[in-house]
């Protein structure tokens, strides 16, 4: 009977990760066609103590191939306490006296007015209110925006009908074996995210590469009924915007679309970085999210139940060998489609290992999900 069961998990585990995989195929490449710039952006940055992490971004965008009047910056300040702001004005002072950045007219720091339990959530509503134009783009302050990043949401804007644009995000960072396992779990993400919009099922995005028009924001009400959740500034507003007209959600398969993040630098950040993401799947109105994150804890789970079920003779190691390659197989076949967009397909090499530890990883997450609370920018939350 409990044999019977695991291979059930199993297969459906194949059937549903299959399915993602077979939709990555399903979305189209966009490429660009050098039409002439039309879209007006407001690029909305919320900080906290990200003084460390600003020049590398500001220096991104100060590279950015779009017209200067075309798109404005605004980065929210949520009550920093070391030297982000003066960094960024600093930034942006020395490229206002070189002509690169009109000083006032570009951008804008503005303090959060927190109003709820999530300060993300609050800073972008922040800024929307006092955004200049129509299309909104968030990103976070620990990234790099590359060149033709504008114009490729500009140029996908003006040939497709869209409400919301979700878009591509990978890490980069030293090649270690922790690096590499983040890395390696971030693309499953990826990967899910681009199969999800390939099968028509779209269930998740990433705030760090994010796009909707503001009258949208605002027909939806934004953020409310999600504020008392600390993250979740991306799933759940797609979630409504699926709701509003999902023929109007889009992804962004673009290679100039690519935002790249740092993986965190501990095991102790990771475990606070993954409760985060944890804290918000409880919260999904959408059915097939909540499908897919129970079928993934599932898959998991019965992975690690295979080593006792062996040495307790309540299943044979045949067929815990075979379901357990059953299940690396696609989820291989997952990370390399997605690997292979992001140009990563070395991060391979250390798939096996990274593939036998996540399971104990996912539902060590999972149980801790359920009785601990979680740090995030030196702040303490609860489910």
């Amino acid at each position: 009977m409990l044999t019977t069961l695991v291979i059930i998990i199993i297969l459906i585990y194949l059937l549903i990760i299959g399915l993602l995989t077979y939709g990555i195929d399903r979305v189209k490449h966009f490429k660009l066609q050098d039409l002439s710039a039309k879209t007006k952006f407001s690029v909305i940055i919320p900080f906290r103590n990200e003084a460390e992490n600003l020049p590398n971004l500001l220096a991104s965008i100060s590279t950015l191939n779009y017209p200067k009047s075309l798109f404005e910056v605004i980065l929210v300040d949520d009550e920093s306490h070391d030297n982000s702001v003066s960094t960024i004005e600093k930034f942006f002072g020395e490229k206002s006296s070189q002509n690169n950045f009109t000083q006032l007219d570009n951008y804008r720091i503005i303090k959060n007015k927190r109003t709820s339990n999530s300060p993300k959530k609050a800073a972008i509503s922040s800024a929307i209110k006092v955004s200049k134009y129509n299309w909104i783009i968030t990103t976070d302050a620990d990234c790099i925006l590359p060149k033709y990043w504008l114009n490729t949401f500009d140029e996908f804007i003006q040939t497709k009908s869209s409400n919301c644009i979700v878009a591509p995000v990978t890490y980069s960072g030293e090649n270690s074996f922790f690096n590499r396992f983040q890395t390696l779990d971030f693309l499953s993400l990826q990967g899910a995210t681009i199969g999800g919009f390939g099968i028509h099922k779209p269930f998740i995005c990433n705030g760090a590469n994010f796009a909707y028009r503001k009258i949208s924001f605002q027909n939806v009400n934004g953020f409310e009924g999600n504020t008392n959740v600390a993250s979740g500034d991306d799933i759940f507003l797609l979630e409504k915007l699926l709701k509003q007209d999902a023929k109007k959600v889009h992804y962004l398969k673009s290679k100039k679309a690519v935002i790249t993040t740092k993986p965190v630098k501990d095991f102790s950040s990771l475990v606070q970085q993954r409760l985060r993401w944890a804290s918000k799947t409880s919260r999904y109105k959408n059915a097939f999210a909540k499908g897919i994150g129970l079928i993934v804890l599932f898959g998991n789970l019965t992975c690690l139940a295979l080593i006792p079920f062996v040495l307790f003779n309540l299943t044979s190691l045949r067929i815990a060998s075979t379901l357990m390659f059953i299940k690396l197989s696609i989820d291989f076949l997952l990370l390399f489609k997605s690997s292979r967009f992001f140009k990563q397909e070395t991060l391979l090499l250390s798939y096996i290992f990274s593939g036998i530890l996540y399971p104990f990883f996912a539902v060590y997450i999972a149980f801790l999900s359920v009785f601990k609370s979680y740090k995030w920018k030196d702040r303490t939350f609860k489910y």
